[in-house]
C-alpha cells in the first residue's frame, strides 16, 4: 500500500499504528458531563475529610454552584469588607462511577472557580491545591480512578481568613464543575488558539493553532480536521495529518480565508464556531471554539475604533456576585443583568477585579459587550481591608498578595489561555490600582516624578 511505503520512508525503524478504541462500545471523542449534582457538604473542618471510608451520610445534600457565605448569618462580628458575612472552612464530597467501557480513556475534573484555597482529592489521593478563588483549573483523575466501582472526589475549601478582600467574595465551589473524558490523544486544555487578521467586510483570515498531546505508549498517526461554521453553514475547512511520538506534544496550524465575513460588533455580535476534530480510525477528541471577526484600534489622539468605527466605551465596573444570590450566580441572572445594562446604553464592562466565569464571557460574546478582562486587585503588596467599617480601626492585610510571588505567573497564564478566544475581550488588565511606585515588580521610572501617581504620596 502507498501509505505503508510512506510510513517506512518516514520512520524506517518504527512500526506506526493508528490509535484505535481500546474497548468495544467505548465512547467516541470528547465527553463533557455536567458534574454539579449529587454533592455532600459539611460546613467546618473535619479530620481526614478526603478518605473514601468517611461516613458522610449526615452531610447536607447540595447541587453546585454553591456559596455558603450568603447563607449567613449577617453579624457585626464578621468583617465589613466582605459584607459582614462568614467565611470559614467547608468540605465537599461526591461519589460517582466511571463505566468500565471508559477504561483506557483520560478522565479530567474541571472547576470554573472555587473560593478559595481549595484542595482536591480523588479516592484519598491529593490532586493539588489552588489559592486563587477566581481561576479556572482542572486535574487529571485517570491514575486513581476505579472503573465500574465507587469513586469519591473530596474538596476542602479554606476561607478561614475571610477578611481577605475589599468586596464580597463568597465561599465554596461557587461556579460549575465538569467531568471530561477523552482518548489518550487529545487537545490540551484551552489548546485551541484562534487569531483573526486582515479583517474587512470583504475578507478575513483565521489562523487556528491546535495543541495536541499523545499520552499513549506508541507513535500515532492522526488527522486534525477543523470546520468553520456560521450557524449551520460551513464556510471553511482545513485538515492535516501528523505523526506524533509517544508522550509527545505537537501544535497544528490551520488557516481559513473567509470571503465577506460577518463582523462581530456591539450592535450585531455575529459569531462563528470552529469545530475541531482529532481522528485516528475513530474520533479521538473534538472541541468547539467561538470565533468573532473584528478589528481593534487604539489611537492616542482619536481613541478606540471597533471595525474602523470610532466608539466611546460606555461602561461599568462589575463585581462577580449578584446581591442576595451571592457569588453562585445562575447564567440566567447574568443574562438578565447584561440585558438591563444593554438597555441603559452600556457597551463595555471591566471585570472588577478578577477573572469572571466562562458563562459571563460567553454571554458578552453573544450580546455584544466589550470586556476589559482583569487579573488581579493586588500584587505582592497587600491593600487595606477594613474589618470594622470604612476607615474604622486597624485594617487587615490578608489577601492574594500572600500568594502572588508563587502563583501569579501561573494564574495569569491560565487566565489568558482560557479567555483569549473571546471576541468580547478587547483589553487585558494586569491589576487594579496597584501601588506601582512601591511594588517590587515595577520599573524604577514609576517611582520618579515622571509617574503621576508619585505626586499623590
Amino acid at each position: 500500500m502507498k501509505t505503508t511505503g510512506l510510513y517506512r520512508r518516514l520512520l524506517p525503524s518504527v512500526i506506526l499504528v493508528f490509535f484505535t478504541l481500546a474497548i468495544s462500545g467505548q465512547p467516541e471523542g470528547r465527553s463533557v458531563q455536567n458534574f454539579n449534582d449529587g454533592w455532600k457538604f459539611f460546613k467546618g473542618d473535619i479530620p481526614d475529610g478526603q478518605k473514601t471510608g468517611l461516613d458522610d451520610s449526615q452531610w447536607r445534600a447540595i447541587s453546585l454552584p454553591h456559596d455558603w457565605s450568603i447563607e449567613g448569618p449577617f453579624s457585626r462580628e464578621n468583617y465589613s469588607c466582605t459584607g459582614y458575612l462568614p467565611g470559614g472552612t467547608g468540605w465537599y464530597r461526591k461519589s460517582f462511577v466511571i463505566p468500565e467501557n471508559e477504561a483506557g480513556r483520560k478522565i479530567f475534573i474541571c472547576f470554573d472557580g472555587v473560593y478559595n484555597n481549595s484542595e482536591v482529592w480523588i479516592n484519598g489521593n491529593q490532586l493539588g491545591l489552588r489559592p486563587n478563588g477566581y481561576i479556572s483549573f482542572r486535574y487529571d483523575l485517570t491514575p486513581f480512578v476505579k472503573y465500574g466501582e465507587r469513586n469519591v472526589v473530596a474538596v476542602k475549601v479554606d476561607h478561614s481568613l475571610y477578611g481577605d478582600s475589599r468586596w464580597y467574595t463568597g465561599s465554596g465551589i461557587y461556579r460549575d464543575v465538569k467531568l471530561i473524558t477523552t482518548e489518550k490523544v487529545f487537545i490540551k486544555q484551552w489548546g485551541v488558539n484562534c487569531r483573526t487578521t486582515d479583517v474587512t467586510t470583504e475578507k478575513a483570515t483565521l489562523t487556528a493553532d491546535i495543541a495536541l498531546t499523545n499520552e499513549t505508549s506508541h507513535n500515532v498517526v492522526v488527522r486534525v480536521v477543523s470546520t468553520l461554521m456560521y450557524g449551520n453553514m460551513p464556510v471553511g475547512k482545513a485538515a492535516k495529518r501528523i505523526t506524533m511520538g509517544s508522550k509527545e506534544e505537537s501544535v497544528v496550524s490551520q488557516v481559513f480565508n473567509v470571503e465577506n465575513p460577518k463582523l462581530w460588533d456591539v450592535d450585531k455580535p455575529e459569531l462563528y464556531s470552529l469545530v475541531t476534530e482529532v481522528r485516528g480510525r475513530e474520533l479521538l477528541d473534538n472541541v468547539v471554539t467561538v470565533v468573532g471577526f473584528r478589528t481593534l484600534t487604539f489611537d492616542p489622539e482619536k481613541g478606540f475604533f471597533l471595525n474602523g468605527k470610532n466608539m466611546k466605551l460606555k461602561g461599568v465596573c462589575m463585581h462577580h456576585d449578584a446581591g442576595t444570590l451571592g457569588s453562585a450566580v445562575p447564567k440566567e441572572e447574568i443574562a438578565r443583568r447584561l440585558d438591563i445594562l444593554k438597555e441603559m446604553g452600556c457597551n463595555a464592562i471591566r471585570t472588577s477585579h478578577n477573572p469572571f466565569s466562562t458563562d459571563f464571557l460567553d454571554l458578552c460574546d453573544a450580546k455584544g459587550f466589550l470586556v476589559i478582562d482583569e487579573a488581579f486587585d493586588e500584587w505582592e503588596l497587600p491593600k487595606k481591608k477594613w474589618l470594622a467599617g470604612w476607615n474604622v480601626g486597624i485594617p487587615g492585610k490578608e489577601g492574594y498578595a500572600t500568594y502572588f510571588r508563587d502563583w501569579a505567573k501561573r494564574d495569569l497564564r491560565d487566565f489568558i489561555l482560557r479567555d483569549r478566544n473571546h471576541p468580547c475581550v478587547i483589553m487585558w488588565s494586569i491589576g487594579n490600582e496597584v501601588d506601582y511606585p512601591n511594588d517590587p515588580y515595577s520599573h524604577p521610572v514609576l517611582n520618579t516624578e515622571a509617574n503621576p501617581q508619585t505626586g499623590a504620596k
